[in-house]
């Protein structure tokens, strides 16, 4: 077995979206992320997700080949996002990618800041 020789990609984001009302939903954004990772042949090993007073939520969804990490600001209509897939058997770069584009549209979202790190 051939290995790649990056041991993933790691997209940490920083967005401005004018739909506050996806800020304070977090079961619908835990709904939109399962839907989104059951095409990408990664394994949800758990989830958890704080809500705040004010209805911003800090979520984590833990996968056998990383994780990915929100959390909202809706008194700044803004969130971070993270997303890290590790390359043990495969090269995961592109499912990185697309999972990150994939959040920045559903937040209809401005990127403020956009960090990739190989690792």
């Amino acid at each position: 077995m051939e290995f790649p020789t990056s041991k993933g990609l790691h997209i940490l984001l920083t967005l401005e979206t004018e739909l506050e009302d996806l800020l304070l939903d977090s079961n619908g954004f835990l709904q939109y992320i399962k839907t989104i990772l059951k095409g990408k042949e990664v394994e949800i090993v758990g989830i958890t997700n704080h809500i705040f007073e004010n209805q911003s939520f800090t979520s984590a969804v833990c996968l056998k080949e990383s994780h990915l990490c929100i959390h909202t600001w809706p008194e700044f209509k803004q969130l971070t996002f993270d997303v890290f897939l590790c390359n043990y058997t495969q090269d995961n770069t592109g499912k990185v990618e697309i999972i990150a584009d994939e959040v920045i549209r559903y937040f209809k979202a401005k990127t403020l800041q956009k960090h990739t790190i190989y690792r």
